[in-house]
């Protein structure tokens, strides 16, 4: 069975070119000028961009335990519409998958429920929340492709210590939600003008930027690949920054959110602006954005974080951290920073996909190449389109985007030469 896409613009070999591909038997097989059908089945791409499925190393699926909120079912079909052939689902489930047998059954789950490679992380520590490091070992023999806690800072520097020494003895990833409890405080919003204006608690920024210093010098002693989570604060860009110069082996992640919303886009007590980490100041996101440009940051990552809509409709104080972000950081991110000039088409493709593809070891990802998985998707960059919730087909419509007019819409997604969306 063979497929043919003529007529594309095609991101291959880290440049856009005007190119058919030729898929056999679920795998990439040839890219040329032009290309006969012979017997395959023909898709004329009209022009548009053609590119290897985008890549997010950060999504929350709810699957099991929170199933009102977004089903690995959903997840992966709303990840399949943003254009993502391949994801990395947190553990930050009910029940976690902090044993062999809970792990198995969650591996299941993805493999049976799933319309795209969703990979899974194990927790770090038991449940989440304690100073018990999981048999991270075993985990990983049993398909754990990185580990995390996300949603929870760890706060025992020893557990911290003891989980990156055995991670990095098995070259894996050790993904981290840095924050402080006690700094965090119960804030829900940015210390700054507009907590205080509306009235609210806030969280300190050294929250993130005091427990991310602690874990870069125990990562500069284990070696451990350290990858940081929505990084948010300027300060946060710093220290990493200076971490990579001093050759310590840490990579890092922003969220669409972060870079194009700051705490002075929250006009009232509206909670699709509430998420963890806070939306910060102007001048931090600035430093996201050079970060970014710089390579300081190495890849886009959603945060994907659905929540039922009575879970997001009570301000600040009473309404869950999160947005629901997979099915429209491509449009976003094209519209915002491609089309005004913050980078280059090719720059963003190398954060969505390759990047984050090559630095978590994803061999199977991230790119057009002979003989790989045919996952890629189709994008009509010139038609421009309203982020709308009927659109969705994620449970969570908790958005800060509804009726952004953007370009870069998906018209069609495969995964191993398969249409899913």
């Amino acid at each position: 069975m063979s497929l043919l896409i003529k007529n594309a613009k095609l991101f291959y070999d880290n440049k856009i070119q005007n190119k058919d591909l030729l898929i056999k038997d679920g795998k990439f097989d040839q890219v040329q000028d032009k290309l006969e059908p012979l017997d395959s089945d023909v898709i004329d791409a009209c022009g548009n961009l053609v590119i290897p499925g985008l890549v997010d190393v950060h999504v929350h699926f709810r699957e099991p335990g929170q199933t009102h909120k977004e089903t690995i079912q959903t997840g992966s079909k709303a990840s399949a519409h943003g254009g993502f052939t391949t994801v990395g689902a947190m553990p930050n489930v009910t029940p976690v998958p902090d044993t062999v047998e809970k792990f198995q059954h969650q591996m299941e789950l993805n493999k049976t429920e799933s319309v795209i490679n969703t990979l899974q992380y194990a927790p770090v520590t038991k449940e989440e929340t304690g100073t018990e490091v999981v048999s991270i070992t075993d985990l990983a023999k049993n398909g754990a492709f990185a580990f995390s806690n996300d949603g929870h800072g760890i706060q025992n520097a020893k557990s911290m210590f003891d989980a990156m020494s055995e991670i990095a003895s098995i070259k894996s990833t050790l993904a981290a939600h840095v924050e402080d409890q006690d700094l965090f405080d119960h804030g829900v919003i940015n210390s700054g003008k507009t907590a205080t204006r509306l009235g609210l608690p806030a969280i300190n920024q050294a929250a993130e930027t005091s427990q991310l210093a602690r874990d870069l010098l125990l990562a500069k002693d284990t070696g451990v690949h350290y990858h940081v989570c929505h990084i948010s604060t300027a300060d946060s860009v710093n220290l990493v920054r200076l971490a990579k110069d001093a050759g310590i082996n840490v990579t890092a992640e922003v969220t669409p959110h972060h870079l194009l919303l700051s705490d002075a886009d929250i006009v009232d007590d509206d909670a699709n602006f509430k998420m963890n980490p806070p939306l910060r100041s102007q001048k931090d996101r600035t430093a996201l954005i050079e970060g970014l440009q710089d390579g300081t940051i190495d890849m886009i990552a959603t945060d994907h974080a659905p929540h039922a809509a009575n879970e997001k409709n009570q301000g600040f104080l009473n309404s869950a951290f999160g947005i629901t972000g997979i099915e429209t950081s491509f449009p976003l991110m094209y519209t915002n920073l491609v089309e005004q000039g913050v980078m280059t088409l090719e720059g963003l493709l190398q954060v969505m996909c390759i990047k984050p593809a090559k630095l978590f070891g994803l061999q199977n990802a991230g790119e057009i190449d002979f003989n790989k998985p045919a996952d890629f998707t189709i994008i009509d960059l010139n038609q421009p389109f309203e982020i709308a919730k009927n659109d969705f087909i994620s449970k969570g419509t908790n958005s800060p985007f509804m009726g952004d007019l953007v370009r870069g819409k998906i018209l069609k997604t495969f995964v191993a030469g398969k249409q899913v969306y």
